[in-house]
């Protein structure tokens, strides 16, 4: 759009057009948004069928709910992403587990146990307020050697991974399988090793959960888990 203003020099009128420079640069920016709306999706449809495939590929999508991925992180998400999510999960599940079992245990055995001379008591989620310093060496020694152990069977070497791709998992690595089957669980058909799989991803699920109740339980009054339970 142009607009036109007068002016005057020596009495004589002529007119000079000059540009709105706000239209225009409204003009060239819809312009380039429109360049940049007619590629985009494009991209991001393809990335998103990407992610989303592999992620159908995973284990753990089960019936009614099927794929459940309310947040929509796996349309944000690489092949590569996807199954740093799915170790993740695996590792989240399984520390759960270990945790839901050391709720219970801890506290059916508080005052009986020859631990720490039976000096442990209350709810689970103060034993570790309770326990001598040493211990916090010997548990952080054993977290850092597994976590150590972890690291090097499914990671690339960070001195051999690209800037753009930080925490790189091994392409031939499968999530969560460390290697360590000391009592030859692991089937060799496929089938079979699936199932196991999910089996695993839905008990680790659930501990998840049981994991977050009993510490919410237990901060809102102070009581043991096992308190709870011989109370009913």
């Amino acid at each position: 759009m142009l607009t036109f203003s007068k002016r005057r020099k020596v009495n004589t009128p002529y007119i000079i057009p000059t540009p709105n420079t706000g239209n225009m640069k409204l003009a060239i920016l819809s312009l380039l948004a429109g360049s940049a709306a007619a590629f985009a999706p494009s991209s991001m449809m393809k990335t998103s069928s990407t992610s989303l495939k592999a992620a159908e590929d995973l284990v753990g999508a089960l019936p009614p709910v099927g794929f459940f991925d309310p947040l929509g992180f796996a349309e944000k998400a690489d092949e590569n992403t996807m199954k740093r999510y799915r170790e993740a999960e695996l590792t989240h599940g399984r520390v759960s587990m270990l945790a839901v079992i050391g709720f219970l245990v801890g506290e059916k055995v508080e005052g009986s146990s020859f631990l720490f001379d039976a000096s442990i008591k209350g709810p689970a989620i103060t034993h570790l307020t309770q326990v001598p310093e040493g211990f916090w060496a010997i548990l952080l020694i054993t977290i850092g050697a597994a976590e150590q152990f972890r690291a090097e069977k499914g990671w690339v070497d960070p001195s051999e991974v690209p800037v753009d791709q930080p925490g790189l998992l091994k392409a031939d690595y499968v999530a969560g399988d460390l290697g360590f089957d000391p009592l030859g669980l692991k089937p060799e058909d496929p089938e079979e090793f699936m199932i196991m799989q999910t089996k695993e991803l839905q008990n680790g699920r659930l501990a998840m959960l049981a994991a977050a109740g009993f510490l919410a339980q237990e901060l809102a009054d102070g009581k043991g888990i096992v308190e709870h339970l011989q109370s009913m």
